[in-house]
């Protein structure tokens, strides 16, 4: 499961976290000679930062907050200007603190960096509760909102308006003081909570020592990256090595012993801490008159309640239960011709063993399909998928990548480019795409600038792709997994949601969190289309390109699986919601039991294995609570907007160029709905979606 993403409102999200102490002295400007003193769209030089460079930073705009609050509680003549307006401007600055911060949290090579960034964005987080719970900026905000003046307003300050009021509604400002002091708590709490969780993922490092015999059946191209000088290898356990093991290991054992360590990930401390962001989350919800933290957390997506959310994951599993059955008696069927099991015989009906389900999965796409996902592997090396992907989404949206060279960047292997449209520069990103020691361990696209008008022009987006995919070597490239090629274009049409955003105002740059996938699953499907995909999926020793033949091979196989596939989605989905949903501080969940009871309930395949807790390590659980089924909801919106590229064809500049303005550039400008609605020239429905399912 990828993650994504990471993309949801920075505003939104920032708000539900917390507070942190604050007793830095406080300083009005920053040294001239601090990385972040920068001017408009200048580029930070990261390798230069220190921690005492983050301190003062985060201090400079903790102070130059105040101050600025300070006027507009000041302010006795109102305008929008002095009011929403530089509260946009405010709330655009401490973001970027905020996720500069997270960043450098996520991938420093330093530790006293780390240290310092984690402290500086709880910080942070403590003066946006304060910001959210202070009633007489709230009174005075909401004096002109209820203005003549403010009534009048239409369109972008009109939705600006209504947004930054709603959120500090939702935030605790109409709460007595002493619910204000337990929010405020409760939002603290959840914040410590919550980077100890995600500390505790990446600080993870174990790995499992093979001899040759116990590495039969990982790819050579695999085994040439973990080999020992004396002999045997030595693979780390993370994201970018649990497929190839899991899927190609020929000793179950082996597959096991890797599993156990897979599951287990951040498990001697997050299980705990899971427990407690549950309760603590429960109590927020409640604390603001919802019956769970779902029904809070819900009530500003496009789902609007948990109601909606299990009829959604409910109907979508009945749907898919008979095809999922089917796959699942495939797998059986392999691994009993693989055993000599006789299918008469009750152990030839045994489910297969959770550590044995990837395995069998790739072994029945090699013997009916003829795919071997290994040998996949070498017509998609890193560089040619990268510039393939470049090309595309630069044809469709008519932006211009250019890579810049010796750009300051906090680690070696990290590379920036800049985003032109035109002549006009439009934004920059970072990719940082492989594992190293203490950087986080998931796949992301991590916003850094959301981008709004300012006075000295406009202030360009600015992103950064965190991945975790196989190094280069010597011997070899970085060579990608279907799987991992799918996950690349999906975060980087997150990069590119972000660099199209056109909006004058930085509180409307993000789209509902239920819908803000879609923008990025759209892109999943170029790669199913042969003539894009072979235009630079090319062998990466002859320059062959990618087999016509393999490539249906693998659409059927894609066909026979998505039972299974959907499977997988829904039980996380499933779990989410009931993390969030169905606490019941009575009788607090088991969360190991909860994995059993849904697999009991869907009634399909036992993926639980005994003795592992794989919630420990689901970034989703910990940093974007009930989200989801949200990749399932954005699908259906992802499947219909697609139907006007099938209709116009793949790569037809028009029609990106029309989903680059109507939907990327938007934000919360518009209504979801609305903007969907123009793209396509009708309003949206399922039906796409429920033929891409194949079920």
């Amino acid at each position: 499961m990828r993650r994504i993403l990471t993309a949801i409102s920075l505003f939104v999200f920032l708000i539900l976290l917390g507070c942190a102490d604050q007793t830095a002295e406080p300083v009005s400007e920053m040294s001239p000679d601090n990385p972040f003193h920068v001017e408009l769209n200048e580029p930070i030089q990261y390798s230069a930062l220190t921690p005492a460079d983050i301190d003062e930073y985060v201090t400079v705009t903790i102070d130059q907050t105040n101050s600025k609050l300070d006027g507009i509680k000041a302010e006795e003549q109102l305008t929008f200007d002095n009011t929403f307006g530089i509260m946009d401007v405010i709330m655009d600055d401490m973001v970027i603190c905020y996720t500069n911060a997270s960043m450098m949290y996520d991938v420093s090579t330093d530790s006293l960096t780390r240290i310092k960034a984690s402290k500086g964005y709880q910080r942070i987080d403590s003066m946006f509760t304060s910001i959210t719970s202070d009633k007489e900026l709230f009174e005075k905000l909401n004096a002109f909102a209820t203005s003549e003046s403010g009534k009048e307003l239409q369109g972008a300050e009109e939705r600006l308006i209504s947004q930054i009021i709603k959120e500090l509604k939702r935030s605790g400002v109409d709460l007595s003081p002493q619910d204000q002091k337990t929010y405020k708590k409760l939002n603290s709490e959840i914040t410590a909570l919550s980077t100890a969780f995600s500390t505790n993922m990446s600080a993870y490092d174990d790995f499992i020592e093979l001899d040759e015999e116990q590495a039969d059946g990982l790819p050579e191209n695999f085994k040439i990256q973990y080999k020992l000088e004396e002999g045997g290898y030595k693979i780390p356990v993370n994201n970018a090595t649990s497929d190839p093991v899991l899927s190609n290991a020929s000793s179950s054992d082996i597959r096991k012993a890797y599993a156990m360590k897979f599951y287990n990930i951040g498990a001697d401390g997050n299980l705990a801490l899971l427990d407690s962001l549950l309760k603590k989350r429960y109590q927020l919800g409640r604390l603001m008159g919802y019956e769970s933290f779902a029904g809070y957390n819900l009530e500003r997506r496009m789902a609007k309640t948990p109601k909606r959310v299990w009829e959604f994951l409910n109907g979508l599993t009945e749907a898919s239960k008979e095809k999922a059955l089917k796959d699942a008696a495939g797998l059986i069927s392999i691994r009993n011709t693989e055993l000599n099991l006789p299918a008469d015989n009750n152990g030839g009906k045994d489910p297969i063993d959770p550590w044995d389900i990837s395995y069998y999965q790739t072994r029945l796409l090699k013997a009916k399909f003829n795919v071997d996902n290994e040998k996949i592997r070498e017509y998609l090396p890193m560089e040619s998928c990268m510039q393939g992907m470049f090309t595309i989404y630069q044809q469709l949206l008519g932006f211009t990548f250019k890579k810049v060279e010796e750009a300051s960047v906090w680690a070696d292997d990290v590379e920036m480019y800049e985003v032109y449209d035109g002549d006009e520069l439009r934004g920059r990103f970072y990719l940082d795409l492989y594992p190293r020691a203490n950087k986080n361990t998931w796949f992301h696209a991590q916003p850094l600038v959301m981008g709004r008008q300012t006075e000295a022009g406009y202030e360009i987006p600015q992103g950064m792709l965190l991945g975790n995919f196989t190094k280069p070597t010597d011997q070899l490239p970085s060579l990608l997994s279907l799987r991992e090629l799918n996950t690349l274009f999906h975060e980087f049409g997150h990069i590119m949601n972000l660099m199209s955003y056109e909006g004058k105002y930085f509180t409307l740059a993000e789209t509902k969190a239920d819908f803000v996938e879609s923008m990025s699953q759209i892109f999943e499907n170029w790669i199913e289309d042969y003539d894009v995909l072979s235009s630079f999926a090319h062998h990466y020793e002859t320059g062959e390109v990618f087999p016509r033949e393999l490539f249906d091979n693998i659409k059927r196989a894609k066909e026979a699986a998505s039972g299974l596939s959907l499977y997988g989605m829904l039980r996380i989905a499933l779990y989410d919601i009931n993390l969030y949903d169905k606490y019941d501080p009575e009788h607090p969940l088991n969360t190991d039991q909860l994995w059993k009871d849904i697999e009991t309930d869907m009634g399909i395949m036992p993926y639980y294995m005994e003795g592992t807790h794989r919630q420990a390590s689901i970034i989703h659980f910990n940093t974007h609570p009930v989200y989801v089924y949200g990749y399932l909801w954005s699908n259906v919106y992802a499947e219909d907007m697609f139907t006007e590229f099938e209709k116009n064809g793949l790569l037809d500049a028009e029609t990106g160029m029309r989903y680059r303005k109507l939907i990327l550039s938007n934000g919360s400008q518009r209504d979801v709905d609305e903007v969907v609605e123009e793209f396509l020239g009708r309003p949206t429905n399922n039906e796409a979606y429920i033929k891409s399912l194949g079920l």
